[in-house]
């Protein structure tokens, strides 16, 4: 093959977009195929940070598009004294164009490279956009980045604002389409990052709206985040403004085991960046100060081990961001880290002297973390020496598949005849393992139970739980579909929850569900997996002979392989955080003593209970 001048291609703007859409939105999978959307709320939410759009409206449509309307400037359609064509299709074809490169038109602003809007035009199947602007309402469509027709009058209005429609391209996506849930938690952030700014999310494929205002700014985000925990502590509000770059942070510790932090970055979501290291810092400093002043023989304590059960909501407006890449994942000014870890330092050291009690509670609580991370670094490093790194009632597989978790010897010794021993490994553990709510993590970490499930899934506990060790792909908890079976199930749920909560959030653990009845006619078997199902069932084929299964353990390895182990053949329910929760309150349900409220829960929850006999 040669490699001369003629092999140089020059792709224009729009083609070098479609050639390479990873470069502009991350990849071409539900999280590039947001990003457009993304990318055009980002300018309406740039137009209420410079003060001009008070109101948002996201749509959803039926045809797999979206569109956002806001009540802003409307977007410059005078002619381009360069390019002589409207200041609208130069910023919607031609990438670095905007008024986001000097601060002449936005003091601050998310959108900075001037490649947004020019970006979804190109990946879109087409586009439309509506200005309101001068008196006159303009129109302009858009097909795979090119522009089909000249920009057009088509009404008249007193008002102000543009509003884009467009359909993300399916011969660039692979998904194809928008997801309710996740639009809804984004623009729920952006209401409450910026206070007074109204903003309507309407899905017309299912009907349904919502409407997101808050007043309180991330203070009511901070709320929101940790409603229904168990808080030890105000919610500390710090803010400031130096060298024109503002920071505002709202913090609570929890007696979580996880830290959660969300930081934005002139509203943009941001994993992380100098401000998050700032903000870490300050914290860590202001902890170590106040307990080297305050207690004696006080050993210094590290970030994470402060960091756990922080729920922490920060945000910085930059007048100049710089972002690592177009999806802006990453803040990288220098300036920020110091001037957020200085502010962070000052006044959390200020409350903390402010508020003995609740500072005692929070070094306590951090005490106690490193305490336990120690004990458990300990515990991980002897078991490694006497080469005792996996349980000895594991039975392995030998490829990284999933491990089942089985209920009582007798339903894992089945378990384990039952089981392909390619990819599936079966841990049985003896009756209910500790309450890790009540007991707290140093109980926990020397309970045999706890200690075999640790080691069987590798990856450490609590703070230093890491998901790349994992050595599984899958944890299916396989319990008897029984009031003590549920009982075995919500304590397991509540130790994921609490010291191996990554599993969860990667979707990594599952519920089995077993059959409860096998039922028998003319030498055809069926495995029945409700009482409706059975009635149903009887009513079609007649009478027939039923056997119910009270346990696991009563049945032989065929039938728990063909029912509940075989991949083709089993159900299996994925368990979410929202699930976690719901087992912690089933557990206290479940053990309190008002039997009618244990009737009507087990029976309405049958996700985790199945129609048992109450």
């Amino acid at each position: 093959m040669e490699y001369t001048s003629e092999t140089i291609e020059v792709l224009d703007d729009i083609q070098a977009v479609r050639k390479r859409p990873g470069m502009y939105v991350g990849n071409t999978g539900l999280r590039g195929f947001h990003h457009l959307l993304w990318e055009i709320v980002d300018n309406s939410v740039d137009e209420a940070l410079a003060g001009f759009c008070t109101e948002i409206v996201v749509r959803i449509h039926e045809d797999g598009s979206a569109s956002v309307e806001d009540n802003g400037r409307g977007i410059p359609v005078e002619e381009h004294p360069t390019f002589k064509r409207s200041a609208l299709e130069i910023v919607m074809t031609k990438l670095h164009s905007g008024g986001k490169f000097s601060k002449k038109a936005y003091k601050v602003s998310g959108g900075l490279h001037g490649v947004g809007l020019s970006v979804v035009n190109a990946l879109s199947e087409w586009l439309e956009v509506w200005v309101k602007r001068n008196g006159k309402i303009y129109h302009q469509r858009y097909e795979r980045g090119r522009a089909v027709k000249q920009l057009e009058v088509v009404g008249e209005s007193n008002e102000t604002g543009t509003k884009i429609a467009f359909k993300p391209d399916p011969e660039i996506f692979e998904v194809t389409e928008f997801d309710y849930d996740l639009i809804s938690e984004r623009l729920r952030e952006l209401a409450f990052l910026n206070r007074c700014l109204k903003i309507k999310l309407i899905d017309e494929r299912k009907r349904r709206s919502e409407t997101f205002y808050s007043e309180d700014g991330i203070l009511g985000f901070l709320n929101y985040l940790n409603r229904g925990k168990d808080v030890i502590s105000d919610v500390i509000y710090v803010c400031g403004e130096r060298d024109g770059i503002f920071v505002e942070v709202a913090f609570q510790f929890t007696n979580e085991e996880f830290e959660r932090l969300l930081a934005f970055a002139n509203s943009i979501h941001t994993v992380e960046g100098t401000h998050v290291s700032g903000f870490r810092s300050g914290l860590t400093r202001a902890i170590n100060e106040y307990g080297k002043r305050k207690i004696k023989k006080f050993k210094p304590i590290s970030g994470v081990d402060v960091r756990e059960g922080l729920t922490a909501v920060l945000s910085v407006k930059v007048p100049d961001p710089q972002f690592e890449g177009q999806t802006k994942a990453k803040l990288t000014n220098t300036e920020v880290r110091r001037i957020v870890d200085s502010l962070t330092y000052r006044e959390f050291l200020r409350w903390l002297e402010e508020n003995p009690n609740y500072a005692q509670r929070i070094v306590e609580k951090c005490i106690l973390s490193m305490k336990a991370r120690e004990m458990a670094r300990r515990t991980k490093e002897i078991a490694k020496k006497r080469h005792l790194t996996l349980p000895g009632k594991l039975a392995d597989c030998t490829v990284r598949g999933e491990l089942f978790i089985v209920e009582g010897e007798s339903a894992g010794g089945s378990a384990k005849q039952a089981r392909d021993r390619r990819f599936q490994a079966v841990l049985p553990i003896r009756g209910k393992i500790i309450n890790v709510e009540k007991s707290g993590i140093l109980r926990a970490l020397k309970n045999d139970e706890i200690k075999s499930i640790a080691s069987a899934i590798g990856g450490g506990i609590g703070g230093d739980f890491d998901i790349s060790k994992v050595r599984y792909k899958r944890i299916i908890i396989m319990t008897d579909a029984d009031v003590d079976g549920a009982h075995i199930r919500t304590l397991l749920l509540t130790f994921f929850y609490r010291y191996m909560r990554p599993l969860i959030e990667h979707g990594r653990i599952y519920i089995a569900l077993p059959p409860l009845y096998r039922v028998k006619k003319d030498g055809r078997i069926y495995y029945v997996y409700s009482e409706r199902e059975l009635r149903d069932l009887i009513e079609r084929i007649g009478k027939a002979e039923v056997q119910r299964f009270k346990g696991l353990g009563e049945m032989n390895p065929n039938q728990l392989w063909e029912t509940t182990m075989n991949p083709r053949s089993r159900k299996l329910v994925r368990v979410t955080i929202e699930d976690a929760l719901m087992a912690e309150k089933m557990f206290r349900i479940l053990m309190g003593e008002d039997v009618e409220a244990r009737k009507e829960f087990i029976m309405s929850h049958a996700r985790y209970v199945r129609n048992l006999d109450v």
